[in-house]
């Protein structure tokens, strides 16, 4: 990745760094990023000496076919790991263990505790499964991570990306040992993530929302939906009214003819009569 990718990717956007020095020489820890943009997985390897490793869904390694496999070695040689969903709790407890993985062999994980992309650029309300287990079951640091301005690169729609300089800040490492061995409860898990997503708030300087970055995604599709059928209703509705004014029309002009007609017939009677 740090070769085909990182370089041109380097050269090309020229992404500005603070913070290296908070990132380990070696030894486990956990980048815990905002999620801005598809790009930000591999902007923040390419920064780094050290291979960063992220989970991504099983499909991207299973999909059939040339296309599948190529995909699939792509996401294998930028240092994506296969989740299985298909499990009693789906991907929470694969990337948990995927997570637990990755650090006991004393390598990066990265991690959007978001759990998906902001919809509109703000930061969302981190889900407190993922990030908080994996940091307290293996003592593993936590380092806050605020992508800058990758979602403009490559807006939602837009085939080709801008050229443009994005930014990366890394925090301090936070150390959640004080927590150890309470990673089954949820108010740990709550306040671990919560002091996650405010450092990362203040590195990134974006506005924080306190709802899950998916129930915004619904709310948005939901109310493009409504607005979607309140449009198709409204173009039906105008075209009702228009065929009934058509309607209306017709037999307007229909009566004004035969009205016509009968004075034409009266008056052909009139001028005839003896």
């Amino acid at each position: 990745m740090k070769v085909t990718i990182g370089g041109p990717l380097k050269l090309a956007f020229r992404p500005w760094v603070e913070g290296l020095e908070n990132v380990p020489a070696e030894g486990a820890a956990i980048l815990a990023s905002n999620h801005l943009s598809f790009s930000d997985s591999f902007f923040l390897p390419a920064v780094l000496d050290r291979k960063v490793t992220f989970i991504a869904k099983a499909e991207y390694f299973t999909t059939p076919g040339v296309k599948g496999r190529m995909t699939a070695a792509f996401f294998k040689g930028v240092g994506q790991l296969p989740v299985d969903r298909s499990g009693a709790r789906g991907a929470g407890e694969a990337a948990i263990k995927s997570g637990i993985e990755v650090l006991e062999r004393g390598e990066l994980f990265g991690i959007y505790p978001e759990g998906t992309r902001s919809p509109d650029g703000r930061l969302y309300r981190g889900k407190p499964g993922g990030l908080a287990r994996v940091a307290l079951a293996t003592g593993a640091p936590v380092l806050p991570v605020a992508m800058i301005d990758t979602e403009k690169i490559q807006p939602p729609g837009k085939v080709m990306p801008k050229l443009m300089r994005p930014g990366i800040r890394i925090g301090r490492p936070l150390d959640f040992s004080r927590y150890q061995g309470m990673e089954h409860d949820r108010f740990v898990l709550r306040a671990v993530t919560d002091e996650v997503m405010y450092e990362i708030m203040k590195l990134s300087g974006q506005e924080y929302v306190d709802m899950y970055a998916t129930a915004m995604k619904r709310q948005l599709s939901e109310a493009a939906k409504a607005e979607k059928e309140a449009e198709k209703a409204a173009k039906a509705a105008l075209a009702r009214a228009e065929k009934e004014q058509a309607e209306k029309e017709k037999a307007e002009r229909e009566k004004a003819q035969k009205e016509d007609a009968e004075k034409e017939q009266q008056t052909e009677r009139r001028r005839t009569e003896p």
